[in-house]
């Protein structure tokens, strides 16, 4: 998205600082997505088996989206300093909402609103105005009657900010009057009380081990932002401007009682298990299209991705008046994450391999990258970047980081119950991160006893279907080989 300069008649440019630096300064992270090198979004997607009812469309965000936050009725300008800030301006909500009108008489549109959600990932919101969008499909497809997608900058804030923000505008179809729930974060078992000894060697173990992780993951990061790119493979093209190529969005969806019945029979996560499948997957589809038309030139190699983790302790998504509270990093607005780097296990065969060692060997690099300081070291370097070179100087290290890499992952906690926007009850939901620079994105979020993994695949050099049945092969391979472990 471009940003607007403050111009003040006469040329005061005095005044026009002032009058940027009045207004609320994008977090730094925003200001990276928000860049020359970056435009970063993220796509809300919410499919309803009811005909969309779009009559009361304006008055319910006026309602209950824009007082959410000033952000979503201000816009982004830069003071002479080169620094963004938010300015208030007067919002014309019917510019934000759009209803696209399709060709009549076709039985199902899922060509059409496939290919308006591929151009309206690569497009930028418009420059001018509060950087959100309310998309309306009002066309039955395979699995809905009726999509809204909202379009909404990552400068706005994080995932947790912004999903914290239209779950509080959407009710629970059962009771109206009761509020959304969220599954708690999973807790560690309570450790086993040992003696002043046992406890010292294992606080300078951990110690150590924090250290080592530390000083591989910040250096692994420098190196990997400035000299180490991963392989072209089937899932890399490696070419630039992969984020201004047309996007296709699909998606795959699990029972969430199958996935604790994996997590049951080999301990661990469901974290850990969504890891492994998504890792299985990824070999099985490198092995699968590598053979492919789609892929010459390109086979097995290095695959790395960035992990993306919210940087807030909290187990779930707090009341929106939290969330606005200044001063509490637990819950305040705005964009608090980090990334880690973590390798994809590699295997000479896919299709013969143990498809659970994906899962053993994903939760052991995860939980590796996560007793470690380097997401946190990394955020302090881009942030001395910000502060002695300049946003845009640090936003390019980001681009690079994410470039030199293969995919990026995310995953946020839905609710337990079904959702209604309006009087459209809400069958499933995902997200797409959209704008960055590598060929593959997935994301990953729970929604009333399913887990949806959505894709965001580059056209023309992945194959969309072919990896949505390699992540349907993947789960049905470790699920099945879960269950047939004897206890």
């Amino acid at each position: 998205m471009e940003q607007l300069k403050v111009k003040v008649a006469g040329g005061d440019e005095e005044a026009a600082s002032a009058a940027a630096v009045d207004g609320e300064p994008v977090s730094p992270t925003g200001q990276y997505f928000n860049s020359s090198a970056m435009s970063i979004s993220i796509l809300a997607i919410f499919e309803s088996d009811k005909p969309l009812d779009d009559s009361r469309a304006v008055a319910t965000l006026e309602k209950l989206l824009l007082p959410i936050s000033p952000r979503f009725s201000s816009v982004i300008i830069k003071c002479e300093k080169g620094i963004q800030h938010w300015k208030k301006v007067k919002i014309s909500l019917v510019d934000h909402v759009k209803t696209p009108v399709f060709p009549a008489g076709v039985e199902s549109y899922d060509e059409f609103v496939g290919e308006y959600l591929s151009n309206l990932a690569v497009e930028r919101l418009p420059a001018g105005r509060p950087p959100w969008e309310l998309h309306l499909l009002k066309y039955p497809t395979k699995t809905a009657a009726g999509t809204a997608v909202f379009k909404l900058h990552h400068a706005l804030g994080d995932g947790f900010s912004l999903m914290g923000a239209l779950f509080s505008c959407l009710k629970r179809a059962d009771d109206p009057s009761l509020p959304l729930t969220f599954p708690s974060r999973q807790q560690s078992a309570t450790p086993v009380k040992a003696g002043a000894v046992v406890q010292c060697c294992r606080a300078l173990a951990r110690a150590l081990e924090v250290g080592v992780n530390t000083v591989v993951d910040f250096a692994g990061g420098i190196l990997k932002s400035l000299l180490v790119e991963d392989d072209r493979t089937p899932v890399r093209s490696g070419e630039a401007g992969a984020e201004f190529r047309p996007l296709d969005i699909s998606k795959v969806v699990f029972s969430l009682h199958d996935v604790r019945q994996i997590k049951i029979k080999i301990g661990g996560t469901i974290n850990d298990v969504i890891s492994g499948v998504i890792f299985y997957g990824t070999q099985l589809y490198i092995k699968a299209a590598s053979h492919g038309h789609r892929s010459r030139g390109v086979g097995m190699g290095k695959v790395t991705l960035v992990l993306l983790l919210n940087t807030r302790s909290v187990n779930g998504y707090q009341r929106v008046e939290e969330m606005k509270r200044r001063g509490s990093r637990k819950s305040s607005w705005g964009n608090q994450f980090g990334f880690i780097h973590v390798p994809v296990p590699k295997c000479k065969d896919a299709d013969t391999v143990d498809p659970l060692s994906f899962v053993l060997k994903g939760r052991k690099i995860i939980r590796a990258k996560r007793n470690s300081l380097g997401v946190y070291l990394t955020g302090r370097m881009l942030e001395a970047i910000r502060k002695f070179r300049g946003s845009e100087v640090a936003a390019e290290y980001m681009y690079r980081t994410m470039r030199s890499s293969s995919m990026a992952v995310s995953n946020l906690i839905g609710p337990t119950e079904q959702m209604m926007m309006g009087n459209n009850p809400i069958t499933d939901f995902y997200f797409m991160v959209v704008g960055g620079p590598q060929s593959l994105t997935m994301t990953v979020v729970s929604y009333m006893g399913r887990l949806t993994v959505a894709m965001g695949t580059e056209r023309g050099f992945i194959d969309s279907d072919l990896l949505r049945s390699s992540m349907q092969k993947s789960f049905q391979r470790i699920f099945q080989a879960a269950v047939n472990i004897k206890n």
